[in-house]
């Protein structure tokens, strides 16, 4: 099993996907794939989420993780349909402990110095900025880098092709979470395609 640090390390972003149609799923987890983007998050949002992830799951050279993981109940279910990496929005002591004795990679959600402490109390170092944006953007996150050098962090929230570059710059944060490579409506591989290259050749904007 890859440890999260090489998990986030793979690419500069991973994609956050809302998937309502598991028909969609390997068709676009093969573009996202091809397109330099391996590490793929599918959000436990819709019904079709658990069965688009195993989907997804079958491509060559994905891994996939389920994100939106709010219990022990999802916890389970991410696992039981193959999940190789657990996201969640927040972080609560529970759910913490039985991703840890599940021995999976964990990436919870912070917004806080609070929320940072209680991670790392429970042997985490690696986060999610969330909802980075909403959350104080870059200047909030400079802030909580300064007292937890050690942390690492995936800024998700309200990350754009446009400011992506600018997040990347930060020395603590390894990769972004973006949802802007799957635009709503219907499927469009060509678009998908283009906007994962791009991604996949973001670096830090000096």
């Amino acid at each position: 099993m890859q440890s999260l640090e090489k998990i986030m390390r793979t690419a500069p972003v991973i994609p956050v996907l809302v998937i309502q149609d598991p028909g969609h799923a390997r068709p676009l987890a093969q573009a996202l794939v091809a397109g330099g983007l391996p590490v793929l998050e599918v959000t436990l949002r819709t019904p079709a989420a658990l069965e688009a992830l195993q989907e997804m799951r079958a491509v060559p050279g994905a891994i996939v993780g389920a994100g939106t993981v709010l219990n022990e109940t999802d916890l389970r279910a991410s696992l039981e349909a193959g999940a190789r990496f657990i996201v969640s929005p927040g972080l609560s002591q529970p759910l913490a402990q039985a991703v840890l004795a599940a021995r999976i990679p964990f990436l919870p959600g912070i917004a806080t110095a609070s929320d940072i402490m209680r991670g790392l109390d429970l042997g985490l170092r690696h986060f999610k900025f969330f909802p980075a944006m909403a959350s104080g953007g870059i200047p909030a996150l400079k802030a909580l880098c300064a007292p937890f050098a050690d942390a690492r962090f995936c800024p998700t929230g309200g990350i754009s092709a446009g400011n992506a570059s600018d997040w990347l710059a930060l020395p603590q944060v390894l990769c972004v979470g973006g949802s802007w490579l799957v635009p709503p409506g219907p499927l469009d591989i060509t678009v998908i395609s283009a906007a994962a290259h791009a991604a996949a050749n973001l670096s830090a904007r000096n």
